[in-house]
């Protein structure tokens, strides 16, 4: 594998080359040393398809292996994306020794500077406890990015085309959980049945059901993990919770996997905005071997989601009965109302692309 290093880096490396060998795109990468949180951190972008990988809070020790680090940081980045492990280490195989080299041309080298504006937005997301920041470069892998020819990429799905180069699609392989979630209301019928993988956070839950309900995240949020009807685990998305404790144990989101409740627990309950009190029940429905994309999709589902704010269940009938009345006297006020909340009926093929995008 080929890195191209800025300056910076060679002489933290203490490395002078003298010989480039040739590589393919694919295996090439250009690197740059940076300062993030006042840790060192080396930003990677890949030549064919500018993925980024990134590995933060570097030490001495560390750049003496880091041939090591960077083969491992790959390695794991590309299995978090689902990538089949067969085809991960068919891509490692193929060059499996690293040399460094200088940066090549104007063109790769602004490339690489934006790369590393991008991971520099990305700093309230590195963790402290690893080098290679696997979560940053999943979701840089999904911004919009320009491809030099007056277009845009996103460098994850390029990624993928690369790799479908090397092996036959599909090249994803993971476990996933059917949930269908219910939004409890008395006098409607809204659910969705999604099949999400199983690796993801709780904090990535709640990102695919605001998506798949149509909310707007405007509001707090929290997951209670039930053994039977008894609540075991409060998963909450802030410090400010511990100020209103309850008899269950409470867990900062962050970080907690779905795989480490389910499938022992097969119940679980989040709620949504803790003044309209939207309660949803999300029951598991199945564990999936092999699910072959990287994505959740939404594959059924029933119901408008009350908009925003709206006033809990009796503020929604009250919408409805505005909205479906010409002769109301508030109709066309409580119609342009709905559309600044984002009011709109259940569009499943709407819902499953902006899923598509959602892991970034």
């Amino acid at each position: 594998m080929l890195i191209q290093c800025t300056k910076k880096l060679l002489d933290e490396l203490g490395i002078k080359p003298t010989v480039m060998s040739d590589e393919l795109p694919l295996f090439s990468w250009h690197a740059n040393l940076i300062t993030i949180n006042r840790r060192k951190t080396i930003v990677l972008v890949n030549d064919s398809n500018r993925y980024i990988i990134v590995l933060h809070g570097l030490k001495a020790k560390d750049f003496k292996n880091l041939n090591k680090i960077l083969i491992d940081s790959i390695r794991e980045t590309l299995l978090e994306e689902c990538i089949k492990p067969e085809i991960v280490e068919k891509y490692i195989s193929q060059s499996p020794k690293i040399t460094y080299y200088k940066t090549k041309g104007r063109s790769a080298v602004a490339k690489l500077n934006k790369a590393c504006e991008t991971v520099q937005f990305c700093d309230n997301s590195f963790k402290s406890d690893t080098i290679n920041q696997s979560d940053v470069s999943i979701a840089t892998g999904g911004y919009l990015t320009g491809d030099g020819k007056g277009g845009y990429i996103y460098p994850n799905e390029i990624l993928y085309r690369d790799l479908e180069g090397l092996a036959a699609p599909p090249i994803f392989s993971c476990h996933a959980v059917k949930l269908k979630i219910t939004l409890d209301l008395e006098n409607h019928d809204i659910w969705r049945r999604i099949i999400v993988p199983y690796h993801i956070t709780f904090k990535k839950l709640h990102d695919i059901l605001q998506t798949v309900f149509n909310w707007q995240d405007y509001h707090l949020h929290d997951f209670y993990i039930l053994d039977g009807d008894e609540p075991v685990v409060n998963l909450v998305c802030g410090e400010d919770a511990f100020e209103y404790p309850n008899n269950v144990p409470m867990i900062i989101e962050t970080g907690i996997k779905l795989s480490e409740y389910i499938p022992k627990h097969s119940r679980i309950d989040y709620t949504y905005d803790f003044g309209d009190n939207w309660q949803h029940h999300i029951e598991v429905e199945e564990i999936i071997e092999n699910y072959t994309v990287n994505y959740p999709v939404c594959i059924e589902g029933r119901g408008n989601t009350p908009p925003e704010d709206v006033g809990g269940e009796g503020g929604y009938d009250e919408f409805l009965e505005a909205i479906t009345d010409p002769d109301h006297p508030e109709h066309k006020a409580f119609i342009e109302w709905g559309k600044m909340q984002w009011y709109k009926d259940f569009d499943i093929d709407l819902v499953n692309r902006k899923l598509k995008r959602i892991m970034s």
